[in-house]
């Protein structure tokens, strides 16, 4: 940062109106440009930058903390612009840092009135999040594998409309789609990227494309290829927000992957070309992707904590999941969070707290790593001893985990069913889960750590997992057709782990799949314990002190078998997790107990009562509740 230290005052601008603010007599224009010589802004029809149809162009007006400054008369809305910067005797054309929206691929920003861009009745947009997060459920979803296949029955496939379709089912009658979302009892999904990303050709047909979105282009754009008409930036806002709503209506909350630690590219970012090399810590590439963000830097820190905010006011976004938030600097993160707290203080945020090597060290600044959970409360990191402890070494893909035969973190795992790894400071903090969109699905992964295994046995070993996750303290996480034996086959055999360019016949959601009885079986499980989670308040306490004075281990024969007492304001309860390919006898406390997740159902209704003892399933989780008298 050697290069902006002796900026001065010019080095921060505290006000909140950069970018393009619309009114219906005029648009205001507001960039940050220090150390340019001259900036000019320019105005165009449309938003495909291989047209020639520019309006007009004018000078902008150098003003106070290194902003420049421009207006223009008469309703802007809908109208694209570029600013023309010269730095260093080198002029650059480049779209907006803060651009609400854009033409083809992000290179033209476009002035936006939220007020037409919003679905009927937005205002009234009714939902809130619960609280406290570990009342959340969070399934992970990709705009395009939800819909893309023909099996799906949903006419705007792989568009955000596809959300907003109802009553959607397969030819055998399985519900698809947003109705199938309700029906799984998820409060939340978690969208992969949704903002304009640079791996797409929004240009042309996305047949053949196809990207997770890991690659950001503009950052509080939506993606275009994702909407029905990516040529016109009014309709990508539109659409999104008509998602978004049709979730709300059906009672899920929306949290959006967000990817702020590194860019599409270093040197074509806007903010790179207007100041160059601001926003990347320059040979730094922990990203794994040729950059990363120099969150340190005054300017991007407030850029982040603005674009957060951005999207939870104008989106109604509830809640963030940060990609590599190991790259990014604790005051950012904490600035990150007051921001959107401000108009959201039920917002979440959470993100990946791998430590990985960049220019910044920990010793100059703390990083938001999992050892650092102290440092940014009411922030949640992924569980990663849950996701390798349950299925098995994330860099060995053939290693047994405890579902598959291996039993070497089984005190891992006992600390994971409480809440509290190593690095947690409260269950709220802990995301668990055992598959994402990064990695081999768990139907994968535990075909690699047991070939030749049956389909039933699959899905019992799946069931098993499941049950660990969602009962486990904290917050249940989990991808999308997990609770369906999701499988990505790689043409030449095996599976495909980083699917993140693979086609729609590897990554789309094979909605016929679900009429498969293993994978109907498994799916009411799942129901069945997101159902249970939420009707009984013992399995999602949300401080560790009740989770010590409530939860107890319980004495159990089995070697490998974890079993614990929980106690509820009404209700005691025995769960067990076995998982040995025999059945195992267990004594228990006297009285009657009623099953509520035996073999391979799950649910809130008594389905076996037992006494004395009860004869544990192979290879199952069992739930037992006794009234308290």
């Amino acid at each position: 940062m050697d290069e902006y230290s002796a900026l001065g005052s010019r080095g921060f601008y505290p006000g909140t109106d950069l970018g393009a603010t619309w009114t219906k007599d005029a648009a205001f224009f507001r960039l940050w440009a220090p150390t340019a010589q001259s900036v000019s802004l320019r105005l165009y029809r449309g938003g495909d930058p291989g047209g020639d149809d520019r309006i007009a162009e004018r000078p902008m007006t150098e003003s106070v903390n290194g902003t420049w400054t421009a207006s223009w008369e008469g309703d802007l809305h809908g109208v694209y612009y570029t600013y023309l910067v010269t730095v260093n005797g080198t002029l650059r054309e480049s779209p907006d840092p803060y651009g609400q929206s854009s033409g083809i691929n992000g290179r033209r920003s476009m002035v936006v009135d939220h007020a037409r861009t919003a679905p009927q009745g937005w205002e009234q947009d009714p939902y809130r999040n619960q609280t406290p997060i570990t009342d959340a459920v969070i399934c992970e979803v990709h705009v395009r594998d939800f819909s893309i296949h023909i099996s799906s029955g949903i006419r705007h496939r792989g568009k955000y409309l596809a959300f907003t379709e109802t009553d959607t089912r397969t030819k055998d009658g399985v519900p698809t789609g947003l109705s199938y979302l309700k029906q799984l009892g998820i409060t939340h999904v978690q969208l992969m990227p949704v903002y304009d990303f640079g791996s797409v050709d929004e240009g042309r047909s996305t047949g053949g494309q196809y990207n997770w979105g890991y690659d950001p282009e503009s950052y509080n754009v939506p993606e275009g290829s994702y909407s029905t008409d990516p040529c016109h930036g009014e309709v990508r806002v539109r659409e999104l927000k008509a998602a978004i709503q049709a979730l709300h209506r059906a009672g899920i909350g929306v949290i959006m992957d967000v990817v702020y630690n590194h860019v599409y590219r270093q040197d074509d970012f806007s903010f790179n070309r207007i100041v160059p090399d601001y926003f990347s810590r320059i040979g730094s590439n922990g990203s794994g992707c040729g950059n990363d963000t120099a969150s340190e830097h005054p300017m991007v820190r407030k850029f982040l904590a603005d674009s957060v905010r951005y999207w939870a006011e104008n989106y109604h976004i509830d809640g963030f999941r940060l990609d590599l938030a190991g790259l990014l600097d604790v005051d950012t993160v904490n600035a990150m969070m007051r921001e959107v707290h401000t108009v959201r203080p039920d917002a979440y945020f959470y993100g990946e707290g791998w430590e990985m090597p960049t220019a910044l060290t920990g010793e100059a600044l703390p990083l938001t790593v999992q050892r650092n959970a102290a440092l940014v409360p009411g922030f949640g990191f992924f569980n990663d001893s849950m996701r390798d402890g349950i299925r098995g070494s994330l860099f060995y893909p053939t290693a047994p985990g405890y579902v598959t035969g291996g039993f070497d973190s089984l005190e891992a795992l006992l600390s994971c069913f409480l809440g509290r790894p190593a690095w947690a400071r409260e269950p709220d903090s802990v995301i668990n889960y055992i598959s994402c969109h990064d990695d081999h699905t768990l139907a994968d992964r535990i075909m690699l750590a047991m070939p030749g295994i049956s389909r039933q046995e699959l899905a019992r070993r799946n069931r098993l997992a499941a049950a660990f996750n969602i009962l486990s303290q904290g917050v249940p996480f989990f991808l999308l057709g997990e609770e369906s034996l999701r499988s990505k086959p790689g043409p030449n055999g095996g599976f495909i782990s980083n699917s993140y360019r693979s086609p729609d016949r590897v990554n789309a959601l094979k909605w016929e799949s679900f009429s498969d009885p293993d994978c109907v079986v498994t799916r009411r499980y799942y129901q069945g314990l997101i159902a249970l989670r939420k009707r009984y308040p013992v399995f999602r306490l949300s401080g560790r002190e009740a989770i010590d004075r409530q939860i107890t281990l319980f004495p159990c024969p089995g070697d490998h078998t974890l079993a614990f007492l929980l106690n509820g304001e009404r209700e005691s309860f025995l769960v067990f997790f076995h998982p040995e390919n025999e059945p195992l006898v267990v004594s228990l406390p006297q009285g009657q107990w009623d099953a509520l997740v035996w073999e391979n159902r799950a649910g809130t209704a008594p389905l076996e009562q037992f006494g004395n003892s009860a004869v544990l399933p192979p290879l199952s989780a069992t739930v037992l509740r006794k009234e308290k008298e």
